[in-house]
């Protein structure tokens, strides 16, 4: 995707102050809001910015215990499940991967035996063949996109 420098500096604004809005990013970058309006709607279409959602934290809700599932598979089954893990409100994402297991779950649960739970409710679904559980003990690098950003160069 070819990013010149007002769209890196708007994706920058649109990471560190995500709640500003069109006029305030307009007046810190120096265009107009038009401009600034078409630019999102632009990185939008282009899938460069996904969504928008305020982060909530898991534990806030109760749920504070966090734990990556591998998944084993059996063959031609990784849709089936996919669909299925859709489904269950603690699995807060899955990933396909190589290496071991097939997929990745990161799951909240409320406590250990809850977390048991949920993985025997893993274990029950059709298609999964094993599991194997790493319990998370406290986050280091949350999730982040700016340093990606801040090595782009523009187009």
């Amino acid at each position: 995707m070819d990013l010149d420098d007002l769209d890196l500096a708007l994706l920058r604004l649109l990471l560190e102050e995500p709640r500003a809005g069109y006029r305030e990013y307009a007046r810190v970058l120096g265009v107009a809001r038009g401009t600034v309006q078409a630019r999102i709607a632009r990185l939008e279409r282009r899938g460069a910015i996904t969504g928008y959602a305020a982060h909530v934290s898991p534990a806030a809700l109760g749920y504070t215990v966090q734990a990556f599932v591998h998944l084993h598979l059996a063959q031609g089954r990784l849709d089936d499940v996919t669909e299925r893990l859709g489904q269950l409100p603690e699995v807060l994402e899955a990933h396909s991967t190589t290496g071991e297991g097939d997929l990745l779950c990161r799951i909240a649960a409320l406590d250990n035996g809850h977390l048991e739970q949920i993985v025997q409710a893993l274990l029950a679904l059709p298609g999964v063949v094993r599991t194997r559980t790493e319990v998370a003990l406290r986050g280091r690098v949350p999730y982040r996109v700016l340093p990606l950003l801040q090595q782009v160069k523009p187009t």
